[in-house]
């Protein structure tokens, strides 16, 4: 009985060793398989950056050229563009034209102001992607 609680004893621990073997190189397959996939993924984000960089400037262009149509007066796309003081002074004076209108100059305050938008808007979706960015995004160009 005693020899064979011995070759028990010798196939449990081949078996452990074994499974200790498997183990090890489950690990190491895995590390491997987690070191590709984060290199993988790392590759899949920066083509994602580029092509969202790439895509923005058109997006933007549309975003901002229906806003300055549609809320121009508000200077809502001055501020989309970056141009703080500019869609101020558009707000600013929408609402003082507001505020003035029973005055008669404050109808033509808010004409203008819509005028300003409307044609904005136009110039905005009538430049190429290109002339967009170089002129709005990069070059900085608040008025026209």
């Amino acid at each position: 009985m005693s020899e064979d609680n011995k070759d028990l004893g010798d196939k449990a621990e081949n078996a452990f060793d074994k499974a200790k073997e498997s183990a090890n190189e489950f690990a190491e397959d895995s590390k491997k398989s987690a070191n590709d996939f984060g290199g993988e993924a790392k590759k899949t984000a920066n083509e994602f950056k580029e092509g969202l960089a790439s895509a923005g400037g058109e997006n933007k262009k549309v975003l901002v050229g229906i806003l300055a149509i549609v809320f121009g007066q508000l200077g809502v796309h001055k501020f989309m563009l970056g141009y703080q003081k500019e869609g101020i002074i558009l707000l600013v004076s929408t609402i003082i034209g507001y505020v003035t209108m029973c005055f008669i100059i404050g109808s033509f305050i808010v004409m203008a102001t819509a005028i300003i938008g409307i044609i904005e808007g136009i110039i905005y979706l009538t430049k190429t992607d290109e002339e967009f960015y170089a002129t709005y995004q990069a070059g900085k160009k608040p008025w026209f």
